[in-house]
């Protein structure tokens, strides 16, 4: 079960400057954690002025509030994009615990600083020195690669590498219909204020198959919703002429709003506090 969210590359575009922007952008990375949010996939919005603070902004952006503390000094070096990364408020994202004597230990995002001849890779990992781990034989890594490892010691030092995705979310960067075609899409929303009103009778099936089978909720831009972006008319099953790249419903969770306009990063919250439901 995997959940996934869609913003567009225009998600800033109101911002006044790139201090806000930035700010606007912590506020999602926050509601992506909240949620537990695999993957976060920010898409082209090429009408959308997305190049106003640099191109790729919102995705670097996001990235960073992604990596751990411990690694962004190794990951990242000095650009434009995080000016203001220091606004960025903290994620504290809980740690992902295993049971049984195989699984047992918290998973920690690591960064490979050294491969070494011997099939055993040095890994920055956030505790006080690079530790030194075998390569599993299934595992095939290199020099800076972002890797999983399961720590159940720290005094003395016990970790393994694992092929598990480290607690947070992933920033990745695709189209709307790669997303809504992947084969672990799951239910495929379309958040819209020109969507069927969320209610508690729909609620409940949706929550129950959004369960199982996981969830693709995408979103619009300020002033510029999903109708717009895509071209297409509200509510329409095809986008971007694929038959196959389908949202399976348009969804309107702030009814009534009584605001002009619901931000991207309000619609976040309000559309996945319900959705997450169990």
């Amino acid at each position: 079960m995997t959940r996934s969210v869609l913003v567009p590359s225009s998600l800033t575009r109101e911002a006044e400057d790139k201090r806000e922007a930035t700010r606007k952008l912590g506020y999602v990375a926050r509601a992506a954690t909240i949620f537990r949010v695999d993957r976060l996939i920010v898409y082209p919005d090429r009408g959308g002025d997305d190049g106003r603070f640099g191109d790729g902004f919102v995705g670097t952006v996001l990235d960073y509030a992604a990596t751990p503390p411990y690694l962004r000094k190794e990951v990242w070096d000095r650009r434009d994009e995080l000016e203001y990364a220091g606004i960025l408020p903290p994620l504290l994202v809980r740690t992902q615990t295993g049971s049984g004597s195989d699984g047992s230990g918290s998973l920690r995002q690591g960064i490979v600083t050294e491969v070494g001849p011997d099939g055993r890779v040095r890994v920055n990992c956030g505790l006080q020195h690079p530790i030194s781990l075998p390569v599993p034989p299934s595992m095939a890594v290199s020099a800076g690669e972002r890797v999983t490892i399961r720590v159940s010691s720290r005094e003395p030092v016990r970790a393994k590498l694992v092929a598990e995705s480290p607690p947070g979310f992933a920033v990745k960067r695709a189209t709307i219909a790669d997303c809504l075609t992947r084969p672990d899409a799951g239910v495929r929303i379309a958040a819209s204020r020109h969507g069927e009103v969320l209610t508690v009778d729909r609620l409940r099936g949706l929550t129950e198959r959004s369960a199982t089978d996981g969830l693709t909720v995408a979103f619009g831009a300020p002033e510029r919703g999903l109708p717009e972006i895509l071209d297409c008319e509200p509510r329409a099953e095809t986008i971007e002429d694929e038959p196959k790249a389908r949202f399976d419903l348009w969804l309107n969770t702030v009814p009534n709003q009584g605001s002009e306009v619901v931000r991207t990063e309000e619609a976040l919250f309000a559309t996945l506090a319900p959705l997450t439901l169990e």
